[in-house]
């Protein structure tokens, strides 16, 4: 029996034994349940009338890092500001483009000369450095206004391109294949079309503000005798195709189709006017370099005038003597330029003609050359019988 008792556990008294009597046993026992349904509302209400997660700004120390990070990395992908004054010149070392070159910079631009070789030029840098200039341009000398970069639009990436044009807001090409590689059967095509469309693009990617390019005649007309060039390895439709690259790139644009230029010499302006017609009115007909050159300086100066139109260049005995200007105000643009573009415009105050104000400015407008390449307006066209003696 004494084994028996001590092994059987002993009973436990029950709850209700030991609680006073009128309580009861629901109310005596602490449950945590009520605890836990609490929390869970508090916890709900504070949800409900908290801002989400995602929306509460993160105060990690962070934070500022990343958003000055990201600012940067914003600033970095936005094209550098383009300078009005900076031309970049394909074809530098041409006959165009090294006259082309040499305006620029009498104007006052800083230009970027593109040369295949550097060493090849040396002529140009050392004409730049005889040039002698005027009035504001003197300011800076002429050597410190040309930078030559060596650029093969041939054989170059479109990065590398890119990285040359810069921060340029005009591009120039007046590059073209050789007549000294006449047996070159393939070189219209990878220089007249391939080379310069691969500048377009890049001119694209470079978001340029303005594209010159200089063609020739006959390159969207079949006539007598520019035709003929055609038997240079199509050189003609190669460069057609250059132009229509350039029409649908989107870039602002001026097209020059010159006529001859083998022949006439940089003196071939004192004897024959410059005329400028639009596309597809000419098959032949005679200008010299230096012509050609003077206007694209003027295009540069005047880039609202240009913009895109295709004009037509040749040169006449017969021609009256006019400022480049007017007679590139006279063709009509393939489209208007925008509304918003402020280049060019000079808003000057109004002055009554009839007071003595408006007889003084009447005066200096009168005296003010209208163009750098013409100093009176009233000239005479040239007779070549002048200097048969």
């Amino acid at each position: 029996m004494d084994t028996v008792a001590a092994l059987t556990p002993p009973r436990r008294p029950s709850s209700s034994a030991s609680k006073p009597l009128g309580t009861s046993s629901r109310t005596a026992v602490a449950s945590p349940r009520p605890l836990v349904k609490a929390k869970q509302r508090r916890s709900i209400s504070c949800s409900i009338n908290s801002p989400p997660a995602a929306a509460r700004p993160a105060r990690s120390p962070c934070s500022c890092a990343s958003a000055s990070a990201s600012s940067a990395a914003a600033a970095a992908a936005e094209p550098p500001q383009k300078e009005k004054d900076l031309v970049f010149v394909a074809g530098a070392t041409g006959r165009v483009g090294s006259r082309a070159v040499r305006e620029l910079v009498k104007l006052g631009f800083r230009v970027r000369a593109a040369v295949r070789n550097a060493q090849r030029a040396s002529s140009s840098s050392l004409s730049v450095q005889q040039l002698k200039l005027d009035g504001d341009a003197a300011a800076i000398p002429p050597a410190e206004k040309l930078e030559i970069v060596e650029c093969d639009l041939e054989k170059q990436p479109q990065d590398g391109i890119v990285k040359a044009i810069g921060n340029a807001s005009l591009v120039v090409c007046s590059i073209g294949a050789s007549e000294k590689e006449i047996l070159d059967v393939t070189g219209p095509y990878r220089i007249d079309y391939m080379a310069t469309r691969n500048l377009v693009e890049a001119a694209t990617a470079a978001k340029v503000e303005h594209f010159i390019l200089v063609t020739s005649l006959g390159t969207n007309k079949i006539g007598f005798p520019a035709f003929l060039l055609n038997l240079f390895w199509g050189v003609l439709y190669w460069k057609r195709r250059a132009e229509v690259a350039l029409i649908a790139s989107g870039i602002p644009y001026t097209i020059i189709r010159p006529g001859g230029m083998e022949r006439p010499t940089d003196a071939f302006k004192e004897t024959h006017n410059l005329v400028v017609a639009d596309e597809d009115t000419y098959v032949g007909g005679q200008v010299s370099n230096l012509q050609v050159a003077e206007l694209i300086g003027c295009m540069a100066n005047n880039r609202r005038a240009a913009y895109c139109k295709v004009v037509e260049v040749v040169a006449e005995t017969t021609a009256p003597l006019l400022p480049m200007e007017q007679l590139l105000s006279a063709i009509p643009s393939k489209m208007e330029p925008p509304a918003d573009d402020q280049e060019e415009v000079k808003s000057e105050p109004r002055t009554d003609p009839s007071s003595p104000a408006g007889d003084e400015a009447a005066a200096k407008a009168a005296e003010r050359p209208l163009s750098p390449y013409t100093r009176y307006m009233q000239m005479n066209r040239p007779n070549i019988w002048q200097h048969a003696d």
